[in-house]
């Protein structure tokens, strides 16, 4: 089925699920929606998230998506149940990859970073308790990171130093795994890799979430079968000049993102 696949974030966080996307399945083309004007949704109650989402699941519809990956964690713990009971159309939610942390831990000792969303939604609280009983499960939450990737402050020095600072408790609990549970963090692995023991693993859940989307067109018979090149489309309900350069700094290309 040659329709486009819907992906959208509370901003520009959503571009780490984006690249994977694009490239294990790059005969679909792809509408990407930030919601800048209502990033972040970490600190919002589940009520006022459900009316933001809404809103931006009926635009992609409107653009006749066949799927959406719901490429934020805030918004799959809080949204994802009244998606799917709403709307036919299959959602792909953000899972915290709590599970392979646990399983491939050596020193029993592992932490997730995320936002205050996702850490009381129930995702994640059924995740921990079915896989990490026999692991020492950190949680962190990942204060003002997301801040820094919307507004590009990446690779500055104030930046590593707060990260350094996030870090240092973690460090001292011997964790060996950290999952990223935010589609923000992934753009921070380097600076994490530059503050963490070398022998902590940095997991980024985006590549399940793709394997899970592809099984799921697959199964749904929804997968494009369009010998054409893909067509990607990029819209921000604000500002969008962050998400242009992500976008470039990933495809090398440029591309128009479209306010609404």
């Amino acid at each position: 089925m040659n329709k486009p696949i819907g992906i959208f974030d509370s901003g520009v966080g959503g571009l780490s699920v984006w690249r994977h996307l694009v490239k294990d399945l790059p005969n679909e083309s792809v509408v990407y929606f930030a919601d800048t004007a209502n990033c972040p949704y970490g600190p919002k109650s589940q009520p006022e998230i459900i009316a933001v989402v809404d809103k931006v699941v009926r635009f992609l519809i409107s653009k006749n998506v066949k799927l959406i990956v719901v490429a934020c964690n805030t918004a799959t713990a809080a949204a994802i149940d009244y998606l799917r009971a709403t709307y036919n159309i299959p959602f792909i939610g953000m899972e915290p990859a709590v599970k392979p942390a646990a399983l491939n831990s050596k020193t029993k000792s592992i932490a997730v970073l995320a936002t205050e969303g996702t850490f009381n939604g129930k995702l994640y609280i059924e995740t921990s308790q079915r896989f990490a009983s026999d692991v020492d499960l950190h949680i962190k939450i990942g204060d003002k990171l997301v801040d820094i990737v919307e507004k590009n402050q990446i690779n500055n020095s104030e930046t590593e130093n707060h990260v350094k600072e996030l870090m240092a408790p973690l460090i001292q609990k011997n964790i060996d795994h950290l999952v990223l549970g935010c589609t923000h963090y992934p753009f921070l692995t380097e600076v994490l890799k530059k503050v963490l023991p070398a022998k902590v693993h940095i997991i980024d859940p985006a590549p399940a979430v793709i394997k899970q989307t592809s099984k799921i067109l697959e199964e749904n018979n929804l997968l494009s079968n369009n010998s054409l090149k893909p067509v990607y489309e990029f819209y921000s309900s604000g500002e969008s000049q962050v998400l242009q350069s992500l976008i470039f700094n990933i495809t090398n290309k440029k591309y128009i993102v479209k306010s609404l």
